[in-house]
This record gives C-alpha cells, sequence and structure tokens, in this order.
C-alpha cells in the first residue's frame, strides 16, 4: 500500500511540476497578460495538421465583443505548439509531457477562474467543431438562461459516418438523463460553453486525466447548475485519427467514468 502511495504522490508532484513549467513559459513570453471575460479553449495533443485550420476559423468577435483564444498543447513531438503560437494574439499553454485531455481541461479552468475570466467555450483541435458557432453556443450563458450549454450534434446535424460513436452518443445520453434528471440529447461532446463561477464550484472535484467530459457534466448537474443546449453541425476531422482510442476500448472507458461519478456524487 505504501508502495501504491508513494508513485501515486509522484506522479501528482511531477504532474504538477509540468504544469507550473508551462503556466511560467506563458507568464514569461506574456508577463502580466490578462484573458478577455471570454475565454475559447482548444485542447490540443499532436493535431500539427489541423490546429491551423481551426485557428483560421476563429471569429473576429463574439457578437462585437473581443475574446482571449487560448491553446493548451498536451505534449506531443509535433509542431502544434509552434504553429499556434504563429497565431497574432494566440495564448499557449505547452505541457512538456503529455498529462491528459482531462488535465489540460482542468488546467483550462483553473487559469481562467485565476483570472476572472466569466466564460469559457471548449472546442476540439480537429475541426470537427465550428468556431463561427461559438456565439450561438455562448448565448444561453450571456441571457442567463444557463450555466452549461451543451453543442448537440443530435439536435443539428452529424456529418460524421462512425456508427458506434452515433450509437454511443444516443447511449450515454440516455443513461446520464436517468441519472441525473436532465433531458439532454448530447452528452458526449466536447463543445461547450461554462460559467467560470460554475467551474469554481466544482474543478476540485475533478479527477479524470481523460474522458472528463461526462465527469463534469453529472458533477456539475447534480450540483444544480443549469444545462442547456443548442444545436451544432458535427465535421469529420480535417485529417488523422482520434486520439480517443478503439471504439471498444473507449465506451468501456467512457462507461467507467459515466458510472464511478454518478456514484460519487449521487
Amino acid at each position: 500500500m505504501a508502495k501504491v502511495d508513494l508513485e501515486k504522490r509522484r506522479g501528482a508532484r511531477l504532474r504538477a511540476y509540468a504544469i507550473d513549467q508551462a503556466l511560467t513559459q506563458l507568464e514569461s513570453a506574456h508577463p502580466g497578460f490578462q484573458p478577455e471575460a471570454i475565454v475559447a479553449s482548444i485542447c490540443a495533443y499532436e493535431e500539427e495538421g489541423n490546429i491551423g485550420g481551426v485557428l483560421d476559423k476563429m471569429p473576429a468577435t463574439v457578437d462585437g465583443a473581443a475574446y482571449t483564444t487560448l491553446v493548451v498543447v498536451d505534449g506531443g513531438d509535433d509542431r502544434t505548439a509552434e504553429i499556434a503560437r504563429s497565431y497574432p494574439g494566440v495564448m499557449v499553454i505547452e505541457f512538456p509531457v503529455n498529462l491528459g485531455h482531462g488535465v489540460a481541461l482542468q488546467v483550462t479552468y483553473r487559469y481562467c477562474i485565476d483570472h476572472g475570466v466569466k466564460y469559457v467555450v471548449t472546442l476540439d483541435a480537429d475541426g470537427q467543431n465550428d468556431p463561427a458557432e461559438i456565439p450561438q453556443v455562448l448565448a444561453p450563458l450571456l441571457s442567463d438562461e444557463a450555466d452549461f450549454v451543451v453543442a448537440s450534434r443530435r439536435l443539428g446535424v452529424d456529418k460524421t459516418s462512425d456508427r458506434f460513436r452515433k450509437i454511443g452518443v444516443f447511449f450515454f445520453s440516455f443513461i446520464m438523463n436517468r441519472m441525473t434528471g436532465a433531458t439532454l440529447t448530447d452528452t458526449s461532446t466536447g463543445y461547450r460553453a461554462l460559467r467560470v463561477t460554475m467551474l469554481a464550484d466544482v474543478v476540485d472535484r475533478l479527477t479524470q486525466e481523460q474522458y472528463q467530459t461526462a465527469e463534469l457534466l453529472i458533477t456539475c448537474l447534480k450540483r444544480g447548475w443549469r444545462a442547456a443546449e443548442v444545436p451544432t453541425v458535427w465535421h469529420p476531422r480535417f485529417s488523422g485519427t482520434t486520439k480517443k482510442g478503439k471504439n471498444f476500448l473507449f465506451g468501456f472507458r467512457y462507461t467507467k467514468v459515466v458510472f464511478s461519478t454518478w456514484w460519487r456524487e449521487r
């Protein structure tokens, strides 16, 4: 038992060190930088073939308001960070090693909390989400109709061809709605708009290094925060293959996260 605890402690300290190095690098590159009230965050792992295409499509403003684009590069050995930094105004947090998508999201949330951001939109780095939709994803937050907004491919259009994933979207939505009393159609999307005061309430409860979408949504719903949906067009990846793993393995791991989070928050 002592050996396991020692390994966990070592891993936690190494993770904290890597995150601190990344944040120190950002501060050195942009001393005193203060993000806008709205942050659009893109977590990326070895997406050099896609990140430029996503950044090219980012809107100039959100309903006339300035916002900050934040790219969190989760380690990797390609040029994702270099390409992101080549775009004027884009802030980059670059982990020296791969820590996991869930960790990258947690760092995003804590950065926004610590810097007084009001709203954060998270979207994928592979081109499946259209940045032009950011204003409509944010709208229910700005009108104070919700605290957590999901961009639903079932309410909109899913242009991908993976039938297993489409069945999974329906299945997990059904299960999570039964667990939480919600009526959402797409509970496994990473395209979301989040109120930062809500994140401040839940961030210390988040533990998943991967597959954090379910953990965050269940935790927020169980703690009484309001969720809403808007339709989205879900596109195939610009290039490359998913980092989420084979369908069966992804489904198994995602199911484990859903039930473990529900058990914790019940």
